[in-house]
Order: structure tokens, then C-alpha cells, then sequence
């Protein structure tokens, strides 16, 4: 777990990522600002994390790293700039758009898979702690613990529409799809460049 500090840092190194890439000249040679912010050990730490980006309350941007493949403040950079420029659903954020943009950061637990016949998934599956992965094949979904609570879906609902943004069929959980749960820490900012604050379900 972090700490508030480290949360308010992740988020504070998510921000000052975007505004600098934006100020930058060539992007080939963009310089993370690590060396701005004094990071503790835990961002030295393979840990899975998702940079989401909302504007006016609505998803402007979100994307992440769902295993921990790098250290957390690799993951951090890589997926700000990608939640701002590279998610396929929004053209890319403007530089003068982060006035309106508030800047949340999910840090993840590794991914396991839920050891249980698919009819049981909906009782062990709780609302607010997990988010959910669905695979099958090539196709693979995920969404994040605060998406549920966000759109008032029961378990049934989480595990239909992880399926469908895996491209799957509603009941894929159903029918030999794997599902594995994770649970996040979610900090991010109460307004766009404001205090940042832990934000529990």
C-alpha cells in the first residue's frame, strides 16, 4: 500500500509528465521529470498502475500497465503520456486542455485468477474492492475497481461489461472465459491540478 504522501506524488508525477511532454520540442528525446520529485523506494517497485484522465467529469483518457512488467515510476510516465496521446476512444489532449483535466492514478495489486465455477463469480466478486480481467484467446478486458461504484453495476453488470470491453459476448464469464480480480489504490486530484486525496468505495 502507499502512503498518502507517495499517492500524492504518483499523481503529482503523472501531471508534471503530460505538462512536460507538451513542452517539449521532439518527443523522441522527452525527458521524464523524475529528478523534480523525491521518490521513495516504493517507486522503484514493479507494480501495475493506470494513469485515467477526466474533464468536466466525463473520461478524457485511460490507460496503464494492468501487471506489474516495470518500476512504478516507469509505469507512471509511460501511461500518463499514453492516457493523454494514445488512447484509441479520444483524439490526443491538448496542452492547454490540463487546465480542465483532473489527473487520477490506480495503483494494482498483480492480477490473480479467481479460483471458482463462473456461476459463483457474482457472490465473491465485491463492488468497490475488485476490478476485473476477462480473457479468452486473443481477446483480453479489464476495468478498474472505481468502475463499478461509478456506474451503480451489481456484480453481474461488472463481469458483462468486462467481457464486452474485452470484445466478448456479455456472458463470456459464463461460457470458459478466464476472469482474474486485482484491488487498487486510487488517488487523484479534487480538481484539476488540486489537492490530491485518496479516494476509498
Amino acid at each position: 500500500m502507499l502512503t498518502e504522501t507517495e499517492g500524492r506524488t504518483a499523481v503529482k508525477l503523472a501531471r508534471a509528465t503530460i505538462e512536460s511532454y507538451f513542452e517539449g520540442t521532439g518527443k523522441e528525446d522527452f525527458e521524464p521529470p523524475l529528478g523534480d520529485f523525491d521518490l521513495s523506494p516504493v517507486f522503484e517497485e514493479q507494480r501495475g498502475v493506470f494513469v485515467t484522465l477526466t474533464e468536466h467529469g466525463l473520461l478524457r483518457g485511460c490507460i496503464g500497465h494492468p501487471y506489474p512488467d516495470s518500476p512504478l515510476k516507469e509505469a507512471i510516465v509511460d501511461s500518463a503520456i499514453s492516457a493523454a496521446t494514445r488512447d484509441p476512444r479520444f483524439p490526443p489532449v491538448g496542452k492547454d486542455e490540463m487546465k480542465e483535466i483532473v489527473v487520477e492514478v490506480t495503483v494494482l495489486t498483480p492480477p490473480e485468477k479467481i479460483d471458482a465455477i463462473p456461476e459463483e463469480l457474482p457472490e465473491l466478486i465485491e463492488i468497490g474492492r475488485h476490478g476485473l480481467i476477462v480473457k479468452q484467446g486473443f481477446y483480453q478486458g479489464l476495468l478498474l475497481p472505481q468502475v463499478a461504484p461509478e456506474n451503480n453495476f451489481d456484480a453481474l453488470d461488472f463481469l458483462s461489461h468486462t467481457c464486452l470491453k474485452a470484445g466478448l459476448s456479455p456472458d463470456a464469464w459464463l461460457t470458459g472465459a478466464e476472469v482474474y480480480w486485482f484491488e487498487g489504490q486510487i488517488f487523484k486530484e479534487m480538481e484539476a491540478g488540486g489537492e490530491v486525496f485518496e479516494e476509498k468505495f
